[in-house]
């Protein structure tokens, strides 16, 4: 088996190596993440592409969208033992436009990609070639996404953008973060059993509801038929400062949902997982935070702290966060706020020196990407220049352990298949030879 190897008297399976790389201790080669998450994954046309290139698909072969709104591919058994992968998600029942993953159906992108939708994924374009999503896939409803003609992903629409004062409430607010039904958590049950007792890969959880405060893709409700509250992008992060004591009343009320959900997975799964996403809200931009350490400590840190520390005190899980971008000076907060796991680790971005991050920061995370730099040298650069970078990130951050390779973010669109057969195979390469 490809999650079994073989070095000197020292047997790892993909499990144990992932469990000894958060802990920070010795492994016989870097563990490996595609796919585990909406923010590891990889574009499906990428992943044709790239299935293809490597045999285990022809070219009319369709791939799965497992991800409607990110466009995101389904890494499968096939590829996850192609490329000696380590981790595997704990699957969940719906997607972001609140309707389920099932009853595939065939569909093109707009370059020709063959790729396999759920059955109330809308293809039908509008008369300007657009096409729209619907919340639940009911078109009676307004649409709530849009894949411009030609394009690759689905951009929100915000349906909400007056704000009425006397009108908002933590219930209208909240209206999509609800407590696990036993239909869920049974599906979580039955799937947790089966990936730990049939395979030997780490278990990644994409959390519950709850949790994740201020992720800025959910602030629309996409998949909400009539969302109330508020639902503009701009909106919202002016709140944060205009609004505090509101927005620290829907993190209170998140925070409690959050609790409940997590103890309800608990008992379903128990410790046949291995990591949870908690958070997915980016705090940084390109060139430096997005919001004030001051606003992070009052707003966010606190709540952050309540579900880290129940994770912490009642499992073996360990805790993600994702947040993009320039977040060195919030790294000394992320970590007394209790995440063990730090993604994507956006080297591109100001201020995050690859060896700077890991001689400081190091000791308190593992870092869960900054694997290849998919802003530029992915797309852009070499299949030569992808391999070095590969190896020389590999070299810095897996030193000591505390590192799980994986791309800064998911892998995007239009990444040239020679560079992509470049960076999986400097990938087997160098996390073995490290």
């Amino acid at each position: 088996m490809n999650d079994i190897i073989y070095r000197g008297d020292n047997y790892m399976t993909s499990r144990e190596r992932l469990i000894a790389a958060m802990n920070h201790q010795p492994v016989d080669r870097i563990p490996f993440d595609l796919g585990s998450t909406s923010i590891t994954g990889i574009h499906v046309s990428c992943l044709h592409s790239l299935k293809v290139s490597l045999g285990l698909i022809s070219p009319r072969e369709p791939v799965k969208v497992i991800n409607p709104f990110l466009m995101l591919g389904e890494v499968d058994e096939a590829l996850r033992r192609r490329l000696d992968i380590d981790t595997i998600d704990l699957p969940t029942l719906g997607n972001s436009f609140g309707f389920e993953n099932v009853n595939w159906k065939p569909w093109k992108l707009f370059d020709g990609t063959p790729v396999l939708v759920p059955e109330k994924f809308n293809t039908v374009p509008d008369m300007n070639g657009n096409i729209l999503q619907y919340p639940k896939g009911d078109k009676s409803y307004r649409p709530s996404a849009c894949m411009p003609n030609g394009g690759f992903y689905h951009d929100p629409l915000i349906r909400k953008k007056e704000v009425i004062e006397s009108e908002l409430t933590v219930e209208n607010q909240t209206e999509e973060y609800t407590i696990l039904q036993e239909e869920n958590l049974r599906f979580y049950e039955s799937e947790a059993e089966r990936l730990f007792r049939d395979t030997q890969y780490g278990i990644i959880f994409r959390g519950v509801a709850g949790s994740n405060l201020s992720d800025i893709a959910h602030i629309p409700g996409c998949g909400l038929p009539d969302p109330k509250g508020i639902r503009d992008f701009e909106e919202w992060y002016i709140s944060l400062l205009t609004r505090k004591e509101f927005i620290k009343d829907v993190f209170a009320r998140m925070t409690e949902i959050a609790l409940e959900n997590l103890k309800l997975v608990f008992q379903a799964v128990g410790n046949k997982i291995q990591v949870i996403v908690i958070s997915a809200a980016d705090f940084g931009s390109q060139n430096g935070l997005f919001i004030s350490q001051d606003l992070y400590r009052e707003l966010f840190k606190p709540f952050h702290q309540r579900v880290n520390d129940w994770v912490h005190q009642h499992t073996t899980w360990k805790t993600f966060i994702h947040t993009c971008g320039s977040i060195y000076p919030l790294l000394p907060d992320l970590h007394e706020a209790g995440f063990d796991i730090l993604n994507p680790v956006q080297i591109s971005a100001a201020c995050m020196d690859p060896v700077q991050l890991k001689d400081q920061f190091g000791k308190w995370f593992t870092f869960w990407g900054g694997g290849v730099n998919t802003q530029k040298t992915l797309p852009f650069g070499s299949p030569d220049e992808v391999r070095e970078e590969v190896k020389y990130l590999i070299e810095v951050f897996g030193k000591n352990s505390g590192f799980v390779w994986n791309a800064v973010h998911n892998i995007q669109a239009k990444v040239p298949v020679e560079n992509l057969k470049a960076l999986f195979e400097a990938i087997q390469e160098y996390r073995v030879s490290y």
